[in-house]
């Protein structure tokens, strides 16, 4: 048999991807049209970061693939704020950030409005659908008879929610879920029945308790919120009460609302939680000394307490999967440890507001401006970015999933309970804009956060009842408010020095805090 020359089988190579090529242009652009000079059009896509120097990524993420499949199509991206605009700028203690909601109506509202508009930041879409600055996709699903049963209803449901409840504005080919991790062999161990989908926190918590045993080195327990075993209680507690959208001060951030029954039974379930052992604090779970011999092997999980077996449940993120395929896969290499027989419910939500929780992320929400100059072009940019070619492809990711149903399937060569991370909806933050604009005009309100924190931190060290804490925080906070009016961005004699504490926070909708 002859061989072929290297050149020949170059030529036959670069033949045969053309043709493949131009086959794909031809099935997606109706054959012909993608070369027409005079069928040329520009799609300007919004999104709310950016930079020239971050461009290149964003078009290998999102929009390499269209354009090649769109040949007629030019893909111009406009960031609303631009970070090489400010990067060089002198920085002064009392310089205000940019409001994002402004920057984002500038470029859909300006004289070249951008056609698609990308959020990274979902907590913005509820402003922007008050603000009529998109084009609700309903009637566009219709026409195109696109199915949305075949995406994960928690995703389509959760940016209806986000939006105003009813229609749907925006579409996100993936998103971040987590689930609840549990550990087969301690359950079994100590006789207690697993967890299941669609636990309460309560039914949680009562479950934890169940399964704490032991003290001091052999103490075991029950769940942590990470897969760490610790964290700074007071973020625990946030990100555990923000489906019920409590609020730390009113509308017009001058008077306190912490002082009543529901925040008193948020702060009395963690307190009691610390105070009966049923969550481990940075004590409980110190990792054992490395061997004095000389002798070091780098063990990633020799601090993460449900890996070592410290602890049999954990909220974990779905990239959480990578970490124990790795570890399986090489546990016979850290000694002391054993491999881990797991599965996974989802995440417990409220009673009162059941399948909310704050540990889902929806990102890279796509919609349309209400002003798009090219509309047409933009719903098939977000058709075709929410579509089975490109769904398929972010299958592959270890962090996200994908939205569509039949893309959510559980990692080759593994078993898990799926539903797990495809159950639960996110927060709805309808009334972001109230809030960001508040914090916009006056920075020194992440102060009452830090002021939070300080005051809950007193009651899980022991050093007041929840009573007392929530009180000291009202009369704390309402003199903090005022000073704040008054002084909205400067430094505040006694205050920024570090009183309350050096955490460093943001606001979320609802106005509690989240630490960053």
């Amino acid at each position: 048999m002859k061989t072929i020359p290297n050149r020949f089988r170059k030529l036959a190579l670069t033949g045969l991807s053309l043709t493949l090529a131009g086959s794909l242009l031809a099935a997606c652009n109706g054959g012909g049209n993608s070369d027409d000079p005079n069928n040329r059009r520009t799609l300007r896509i919004g999104t709310m970061y950016g930079s020239s120097q971050e461009e290149q990524y964003f078009r290998q993420q999102y929009t390499d693939l269209f354009e090649f499949t769109h040949g007629n199509i030019d893909i111009e991206i406009v960031p609303a704020i631009d970070w090489s605009e400010t990067q060089f700028e002198e920085q002064t203690p009392d310089q205000k950030q940019p409001d994002p909601l402004e920057k984002v109506k500038e470029i859909m509202t300006g004289p070249n409005p951008v056609d698609v508009m990308i959020l990274n930041d979902s907590s913005m879409l509820g402003s922007m659908v008050q603000e009529n600055l998109l084009k609700p996709l309903d009637p566009l699903v219709k026409e195109d008879k696109i199915d949305l049963n075949e995406y994960v209803p928690a995703v389509i449901e959760g940016i209806k929610e986000m939006g105003d409840g009813q229609n749907l504005y925006a579409l996100a080919p993936t998103y971040s879920p987590s689930a609840l991790f549990y550990n087969k062999k301690l359950f079994s161990k100590l006789g207690v029945e697993v967890p299941t989908n669609g636990m309460t926190w309560d039914d949680l918590f009562n479950l934890a308790r169940r399964l704490k045993t032991g003290s001091g080195k052999d103490a075991t327990f029950g769940f942590t919120f990470n897969q760490w075993g610790y964290s700074d209680g007071y973020y625990d507690m946030v990100n555990y009460a923000a489906p019920l959208q409590l609020r730390m001060f009113d509308d017009k951030a001058e008077t306190m609302t912490v002082n009543t029954p529901q925040w008193e039974a948020v702060w009395t379930t963690f307190a009691n939680l610390y105070k009966d052992k049923v969550l481990p604090t940075r004590e409980d779970l110190q990792p054992d000394p490395q061997p004095d011999d000389g002798k070091y092997r780098y063990n990633p999980y020799q601090e993460q307490a449900f890996f070592k077996g410290k602890v049999a449940m954990v909220i974990g993120s779905y990239s959480m999967i990578n970490d124990i395929e790795l570890f399986n896969k090489n546990v016979d290499k850290f000694e002391g440890m054993e491999a881990l027989d797991w599965d996974v419910v989802s995440v417990p939500t409220f009673a009162e507001n059941p399948g909310v929780s704050n540990y889902i992320y929806i990102s890279t929400l796509a919609g349309i401006n209400a002003q798009a100059q090219n509309p047409d072009d933009a719903w098939e940019f977000v058709k075709f970015m929410n579509g089975k070619e490109w769904g398929k492809l972010r299958a592959r990711s270890s962090y996200e999933l994908p939205s569509l149903i039949e893309f959510a399937k559980p990692k080759e060569g593994m078993s898990y309970n799926m539903e797990a991370f495809t159950s639960v909806r996110p927060v709805p933050q309808r009334n972001n804009a109230t809030w960001s604009k508040l914090y916009q005009e006056r920075p020194n309100l992440s102060l009452i956060d830090q002021l939070a924190a300080t005051e809950f931190n007193k009651v899980i060290n022991g050093e007041m009842s929840v009573k007392e804490a929530l009180a000291e925080f009202e009369t704390k906070g309402n003199d903090l408010l005022q000073k704040i009016k008054l002084n909205p961005n400067g430094p505040i004699e006694g205050v920024n020095d570090g009183v309350y504490g050096a955490k460093e926070l943001t606001h979320s909708a609802s106005g509690m805090a989240i630490l960053d």
